[in-house]
């Protein structure tokens, strides 16, 4: 097989493919602010404080009970952002909750939109029993990609934290990288495809009547 087949093979079959999980991004940064007073103001201070030099960031292959020790060491005195990127194959009604330790506040996101944010000391301390402890929230999610951030700040004595979602007809389950939420692939990508696949029968056509002749 010519090395241009092989390749228009290799296209083909990369872009048909699809992730078979959630892709899970964890940044910090050092910082704290004031209880503010909405979502957005939560998202533009974390925002700004992660643009200092004190960035750091990681992907761990599940969130659940995670925490900030674990992953980047130090326990107070930090701002925090997780950021999902999931598929949804069919529509419908999505719930998403986090346990989290945000001594100064935080909130939560689905595709940019405020889903939750409480401007108040917050310590899950792994239960849900108290509204007022944890981010929670849901809406209607169209089939295709899409990206949940849950983000805040603590002061004090960093404690584990939870990222969860429950689709139609499911249970709660923590993202990670074996939830198989696949991410579906974009209209381009899909003409990326049919093109490298085209390539290929376009080859074995010429290939074919090369032999004929």
């Amino acid at each position: 097989m010519k090395k241009s087949m092989i390749l228009a093979c290799a296209l083909a079959a990369a872009s048909l493919g699809v992730a078979n999980a959630s892709v899970i991004l964890v940044e910090s940064a050092s910082g704290t602010t004031p209880f503010l007073s909405s979502a957005a103001a939560y998202e533009a201070a974390v925002d700004a404080a992660l643009a200092g030099p004190s960035h750091v960031s990681a992907s761990p292959a599940s969130l659940n009970f995670i925490s900030h020790a674990s992953l980047f060491g130090g326990n107070s005195n930090f701002a925090m952002k997780t950021t999902v990127n999931f598929g949804v194959a069919t529509a419908g009604t999505w719930s998403f909750r986090s346990g989290v330790d945000f001594g100064y506040g935080g909130a939560m996101f689905i595709d940019g939109n405020a889903l939750d944010f409480k401007g108040s000391d917050m310590w899950w301390n792994n239960s849900y029993g108290t509204p007022s402890q944890f981010l929670a929230g849901s809406g209607v999610l169209s089939a295709g990609n899409h990206v949940l951030t849950v983000l805040g700040f603590e002061g004090c004595c960093d404690g584990g934290q939870q990222v969860q979602f429950m689709m139609p007809a499911g249970s709660y389950t923590s993202f990670s990288n074996a939830d198989g939420l696949n991410a579906v692939p974009e209209p381009a990508t899909l003409g990326l495809a049919f093109a490298g696949l085209g390539l290929v029968g376009l080859s074995r056509r010429r290939k074919g009547a090369a032999q004929a002749a």
